[in-house]
């Protein structure tokens, strides 16, 4: 029994680290732990707000799900055996890692010129907390599918985000690897 609640310690002990050292590296990049706007608020829907990504969950934090859904597969395909909690937390490693590098100066430039994200200056602290629970929420829930199921729910998500933001987590690989314009002009908000 000391025995596994030492092993339960040391997993929250490593969460807990993860935790403080994506906060602290985000505000190391100077990034501000709620929006400069002055109010918080925990769902954003407009995806063309300037408060996008400034708020705790926006219509981007679903392609923060589909992170969980890659990271499910990738962990139950390379490290099957490893105890689920471990599984978990390792999620919440890539994720964090995402945020603060999603957070630095090349990628925020990189968001800015190649996709729809025009005048994006990055992510608040609070909006990379609510990613992170996004893509810890979409790791359980593909556990929960399998993976075939969640390779449904996967492609149901991209779709709707398509169409509803004219965005996907697809879209975004693409457009940081490869900018295509004519999809950069159909992803543009027009006031």
């Amino acid at each position: 029994m000391a025995k596994r609640s030492r092993r339960k310690l040391l997993l929250i002990v490593a969460t807990a680290t993860v935790l403080a050292a994506m906060i602290g590296l985000l505000r190391a990049e100077g990034r501000m732990f709620l929006c400069a706007c002055g109010h918080f608020a925990v769902w954003v829907s407009n995806w063309c707000s300037s408060t996008t990504s400034q708020q705790l969950l926006d219509p981007y934090s679903l392609t923060h799900i589909l992170h969980g859904f890659l990271f499910f597969w990738l962990i139950t395909l390379l490290l099957r055996p490893m105890p689920r909690g471990w599984q978990l937390w390792l999620a919440l490693l890539f994720e964090s890692a995402w945020e603060v590098f999603e957070n630095t100066p090349y990628v925020i430039n990189k968001y800015r010129t190649e996709t729809a994200a025009l005048g994006y200056q990055g992510d608040t602290i609070v909006n990379s907390l609510g990613d992170l629970a996004c893509a810890l929420v979409g790791f359980l829930v593909a556990r929960r599918l399998g993976a075939r199921r969640s390779l449904f729910v996967f492609l149901l998500i991209e779709l709707i985000l398509t169409v509803w933001i004219h965005d996907s987590l697809l879209l975004q690989i693409l457009m940081l690897i490869r900018p295509i314009q004519a999809i950069k002009l159909w992803q543009t908000c027009h006031p």
